[in-house]
């Protein structure tokens, strides 16, 4: 089994701090930055973020470097035993720059130019930018290429947004040109007949636009993908002087979640390390075990975009984060909880926005380690240093894996073709889809894999892809495979409607999967909000709402039926029997419950092994690193009152050092780790 490296070879441990921002404090450094790493030791810190949106104070003039206070608080990190998580500053540009070269400022899908300010204003494609950027990023690889302090390096920050000025528009055709060689080609994908919108020159072709084109689906899925490979062709720009000059150093940014502007699994190709910014909206009651489920999906999707390998929780608020529309408190032992819930998934980091909170402008009430009142004495720092403690105990913990036979597909071509799919519900709900199946297992302690379409299926016992609405080329051949070779494979309503350019298949849904699931859909049934059926499945009746599929069976047999409507009686629930495996259908919307009961079974077919032999009690949840040899095992409670259950065998608790055996009890927001020889 395979134990990975740390993510930053000088610092063989979890890794614990934040972004920092001492740029912000020059004027009173003598003491605020002392005092600043003071209190980063106390609260266990080894890892700190800088230069994230650094720019104008590194080069305050254009071509004139001022490295002297970024030198000192490196000196310092190293003085002190910690790295640098080093930022390149292209998140946000200087004014002098924005004012100089006014081209490097976005234009929105409007065709108006932005003015200067907020962040991520900048095209991707202008070559000025291109330009200052490779410059400011090979200036600081060159300055701290030897520097003990520099850990890894962290590019911009939170990409995203998109650029539609004439530069892009020239790139987006040359785009075109090279994917599809021919004008027929692309009015063939693009069915452009439709409404008389066949182009004749490519000149003609433009990015999507609310007051231009906007109906034709092809064109605005191929500019989502275009605006991807425009962030992954940015990244390499900007990440080439840092790979040139030092190798050894490895690269990431810090993703958002299942933010919809850019295909992560794509621009994960252009990182060594996926990271993610982790912002759950906590409410502290027993809502709690969803937001809980939700974001371990989002954990394990981050997980994902690099295959498996251990990954960064870059960002993450230790108290009320103050975009949110509550700005709620953390309750009490509430931040140690979400924090090891991070590393529980994969994570070999637990970071902060921000460390120190900043006295003025957008973010002077966000969260941070170091409040306005400035010293170790507050609840908020004391649970920081309470998580400090606990990382401390898990070196042998970093690196390991979350071994997982389950793989629940997240696509977001996909997402972006279903978002313009103009049929059956204009809400079509996607990722609260995903995340309601992944939650079944979630709730027994069963790990899953989030995977695109592109990813091989072989190693799984289990895939679940629900609303596979775009095949892309490729997949309906492995999922075929797959089960032929002795896989389950679930897939639900809304499956197989279009390829890759969104022309349906003709012939019938759900597509070129019809012969592995054994089935024909004939039409899909859209229920207003209010409206509900149901299905019945091994003896037992189940809600359903918002999408019921009319399905025909084509070698399949019928689990469960519809109970009302026209369609009574007809499958909702199939099983295709293929090769040496099964091939599952779920034809409406239903309610958790159902699911829970489904993947039950599923799993005692399967052989699929829960993390802990027992029933989780509601809001728990369990899950499991290894490194082939030992296994440490993360029981949690998400839920606001104590609950007991049973680890059978147990093990050595990590923060105690005592055995761990039978019934234990979890505190309300309790998390307990214990290690076990396989």
């Amino acid at each position: 089994m395979k134990k990975y490296p740390p993510i930053i070879p000088q610092m063989p441990h979890m890794l614990h701090g934040g972004d920092y921002n001492p740029d912000q404090w020059r004027a009173m450094k003598d003491t605020i930055w002392k005092e600043d790493m003071r209190l980063a030791k106390l609260a266990g810190c080894n890892a700190m973020s800088i230069g994230i949106f650094s720019w104008v104070a590194l080069e305050p003039e254009e071509g004139r470097y001022d490295f002297s206070w970024m030198d000192e608080v490196m000196d310092m990190l190293a003085e002190n035993g910690m790295v640098a998580v080093l930022a390149t500053p292209s998140g946000a540009r200087p004014a002098w720059m924005s004012q100089k070269y006014p081209e490097v400022l976005r234009v929105q899908e409007n065709r108006v130019r932005n003015l200067h300010g907020g962040r991520h204003n900048h095209c991707l494609t202008s070559p000025v930018y291109r330009e200052k950027v490779t410059a400011i990023n090979t200036a600081l690889a060159q300055r701290y290429k030897d520097h003990p302090a520099l850990g890894m390096w962290h590019v911009s920050n939170e990409y995203g947004g998109e650029c539609h000025c004439p530069l892009c528009q020239e790139r987006f055709r040359a785009y075109l040109q090279k994917k599809y060689g021919t004008l027929d080609a692309l009015n063939q994908a693009y069915w452009s007949a439709f409404w008389s919108k066949t182009y004749t020159d490519w000149s003609q072709l433009e990015s999507p636009s609310s007051h231009g084109e906007r109906s034709m689906h092809a064109l605005v899925l191929d500019w989502k993908r275009f605006t991807t490979e425009q962030f992954v062709d940015f990244m390499n720009c900007e990440t080439a002087p840092l790979r040139a000059i030092t190798p050894d150093k490895k690269i990431t940014t810090n993703l958002m979640g299942t933010y919809p502007g850019i295909n992560y699994f794509r621009l994960g190709d252009a990182m060594d390390v996926a990271s993610w910014d982790c912002y759950p909206l906590w409410r502290n009651n027993m809502d709690d075990a969803l937001v809980a489920s939700r974001h371990g999906f989002l954990h394990d999707l981050c997980r994902g975009i690099k295959d498996g390998r251990p990954y960064m929780m870059m960002e993450s608020s230790p108290s009320a984060t103050n975009w949110q529309p509550v700005c709620k408190l953390r309750r009490p032992g509430g931040h140690k909880l979400y924090s090891l819930q991070a590393i529980a998934h994969g994570s070999d980091t637990v970071q902060y926005f921000q460390f120190r909170k900043s006295r003025g402008s957008f973010e002077k009430f966000h969260g941070a380690v170091v409040d306005h009142e400035g010293s170790e004495n507050t609840r908020v720092f004391r649970e920081v240093a309470s998580v400090g403690e606990a990382l401390k105990k898990l070196d042998d913990v970093r690196g390991t894996i979350v071994p997982a036979d389950v793989a629940v597909v997240y696509d977001w071509e996909n997402r972006w073709a279903i978002d313009e799919s103009k049929g059956m519900l204009q809400e079509n709900n996607y990722e609260e889809t995903v995340v309601s199946h992944y939650r079944a297992f979630w709730k027994r302690g069963i790990a899953c894999d989030i995977i695109d379409e592109t990813k091989d299926l072989s190693r799984y016992k289990v895939v679940v892809a629900p609303m596979l609405y775009m095949l892309r080329a490729g997949i309906a051949e492995k999922v075929e495979a797959f089960v032929k070779a002795g896989g389950t494979f679930v897939a639900s309503y809304m499956t197989g409607y279009v390829d890759d350019t969104d022309l349906c298949f003709l012939g019938g849904f759900p597509g070129p999967l019809k012969e592995t699931l054994g089935i024909w859909c004939e039409e899909i049934d859209a229920l207003y909000p209010d409206e509900r059926n149901a299905l019945t499945y091994q003896g037992k009746r189940y809600e359903v709402r918002d999408l019921c599929e009319i399905v025909h069976l084509r070698g399949a047999e019928s689990l469960g039926s519809y109970e009302e409507d026209f369609y009574a009686g007809m499958p909702a629930v199939t099983v295709n029997h293929y090769g040496a495996g099964k091939a599952y259908f779920i034809a409406a919307r239903t309610e958790q419950a159902f699911l829970d009961d489904f993947y039950r079974a599923i799993e005692a077919e399967s052989a699929l092994t829960p993390v802990l032999d027992c029933e989780l009690p509601e809001g728990c949840s369990a899950t499991r690193r290894t490194d082939g040899e030992t296994d440490t095992i993360f029981v949690m409670n998400f839920s606001p009152i104590g609950r007991m259950l049973d680890i059978g065998e147990g093990g050595t608790d990590l923060e105690t050092g005592k055995e761990l055996s039978g019934i234990i009890e979890l505190p309300a927001r309790g998390v307990r780790i214990f290690a076990r020889k396989k």
